[in-house]
């Protein structure tokens, strides 16, 4: 009797933390055994169509082109607009992840003031692995689409002009995504150029969360701006992936 409990109490007992990392260590040379496909820029792409934020900046891009194309009327000033984006993106994007995705959030008159992009990125740098967190929330990207192309339309003389500058947004606005997606994939850099994105932003989420801000240049603004040191001078951060201490 007392050795049919003792085997029973036995066989119903938890496994040893021992026991559960073998199975573990296990399951993990399994996983590794299985033949995987290799990583395609092709199926990287398709999978970056899977998430609503490129759907919505793609969509904002091909109604506002319809809307350039019917309207007409189309001048050389309408350049100087989107020319002027270009140029300044790499200080705006530095200066975007710093102060408002990096926000510290603050109690004014008892109050804290926090964002949604700031908490959204602050998840990301948490699990940099999680894909959806790799895209601009889209409840917040409804009101960024919005309040772009309202100041365009308010800012320019021309509604041609400012729906070419408002092009030119879109554009840009994809392109940073599909970097950004690009970056956290596991596509690994084929050419020179994106290297140097991908090692950067690498470093920002690996290394140090206080440098290497730039996303897709190769830290135009980040040189400019005194966060672009050697990485073997930089001590690896106990924050990167905690922004803030919690």
């Amino acid at each position: 009797m007392s050795t049919d409990a003792s085997t029973d109490a036995s066989t119903d007992r938890a496994p040893t933390a021992e026991t559960t990392a073998r199975r573990r260590l296990a399951a993990d040379e399994e996983a590794l055994r299985r033949p995987r496909r290799p990583v395609t820029l092709g199926g990287t792409f398709r999978g970056f169509w899977r998430y609503p934020s490129p759907w919505m900046i793609g969509g904002t891009l091909v109604v506002t082109l319809a809307v350039r194309v019917a309207v007409g009327g189309w001048r050389l000033s309408d350049l100087w607009g989107p020319v002027a984006l270009v140029a300044l993106f790499p200080v705006l994007e530095w200066l975007i992840h710093v102060f408002v995705l990096h926000w510290r959030p603050r109690r004014v008159a008892g109050v804290t003031l926090d964002t949604l992009l700031a908490r959204k990125h602050r998840e990301h740098h948490g699990d940099p692995r999680d894909v959806p967190l790799v895209f601009i929330p889209w409840r917040a990207l409804v009101w960024v689409l919005v309040g772009y192309n309202a100041v365009a339309l308010l800012a320019f003389p021309r509604v041609g002009q400012a729906l070419s500058f408002m092009l030119s947004v879109a554009v840009l606005g994809l392109l940073y995504e599909w970097t950004h997606y690009l970056i956290h994939s596991d596509y690994k850099p084929r050419t020179r150029a994106y290297k140097a994105v991908w090692r950067n932003h690498r470093l920002h989420h690996y290394k140090n969360e206080h440098y290497w801000f730039t996303v897709t240049t190769t830290a135009t603004a980040d040189r400019l701006f005194g966060t672009y040191p050697d990485p073997a001078t930089v001590p690896t951060s106990p924050t990167a992936k905690d922004l803030h201490g919690g």
